[in-house]
């Protein structure tokens, strides 16, 4: 197989990268921070070779009560769950309005066989949808309006649907997995374990390996 890994910045790559070691399967590139670069970024480097498979990787914040700090989270589905429009009795979605699309579905048997794999190994790991957002929730507010808007969300990231948009058009499948280093919430940088999340994504990284 040859498989793409693609991470927002230098040092989610590197942590997916310490855990695949010199595995010659895997191939790294950065996305940016954000969904339109990571658009552009996935875009760019599909068009560079043939993949059979694309890894969006990072770390993330996590609902409360959904997914603990620490714990990585598989997508069953990718959501950009702000793009849409606001209206006064709500929020309506592009899927909604009938503009376009808003959810990527992950190939399920795939991200089973991933989440398996993992908590196999000892980790902590579910499937989950996973959403991303334009603007990185700092308020409880927010953060109740997007569970409730899709009910199990688990993590929240800022790049995995421009990513998944780039590799649907390209048909190559994709896989998301998001090591949880905050709560989603009132936004609270000494709270964050950074670090933690970086470390359970190398351990996921060794998964990874064993696994395809």
């Amino acid at each position: 197989m040859r498989i793409l890994v693609m991470t927002a910045v230098a040092a989610e790559r590197d942590a997916v990268q310490r855990g695949l070691g010199q595995d010659s399967r895997f191939e790294y590139a950065l996305a940016g921070v954000g969904l339109a670069a990571a658009a552009v970024n996935g875009a760019l480097e599909l068009a560079k070779a043939d993949y059979d498979l694309l890894i969006i990787a990072g770390i993330a914040g996590g609902f409360v009560g959904q997914a603990e700090i620490g714990s990585l989270v598989v997508a069953s589905e990718i959501i950009a769950a702000d793009l849409g429009v606001e209206l006064l009795d709500g929020f309506s979605s592009l899927d909604e309005l009938g503009f376009g699309v808003t959810r990527i579905s992950a190939n399920a048997e795939l991200a089973q066989r991933v989440t398996a794999a993992l908590q196999a190994a000892g980790l902590q790991a579910q499937a989950a949808p996973v959403l991303t957002v334009a603007t990185a929730t700092g308020t409880a507010a927010t953060a109740a309006a997007l569970a409730g808007r899709v009910p199990g969300a688990a993590a929240e990231a800022m790049e995995g649907f421009g990513i998944a948009t780039a590799a649907q058009q390209r048909g190559v499948p994709v896989l998301e997995i998001r090591a949880i280093s905050n709560a989603v919430g009132p936004r609270d940088r000494d709270a964050w374990r950074i670090g933690d999340a970086l470390k359970a994504l190398e351990a996921a990284g060794s998964v990874l390996a064993e696994v395809f």
